[in-house]
């Protein structure tokens, strides 16, 4: 996790959506969009949110069906 408990929280609850749901969370992370589940945080902590879902997708890569 990144250390930030904000960040840690909201990658908790993104990640319980599924794989799917995570793709599209990062692509809206990439294009700015606002979203309720990160409208608490910071620019800053929006770039780590979205740094770090996309460190655990690579896990999966395209195998991950849920």
């Amino acid at each position: 996790m990144t250390g930030n408990p904000n960040v840690d929280r909201c990658i908790d609850v993104l990640c319980g959506h599924g794989c799917r749901a995570v793709r599209e969370y990062i692509d809206a992370l990439r294009a700015g969009s606002e979203s309720t589940h990160w409208a608490e945080l910071d620019a800053v902590e929006r770039g780590l949110l979205c740094q770090e879902l996309e460190n655990i997708m690579a896990v999966y890569g395209d195998k991950c069906e849920i």
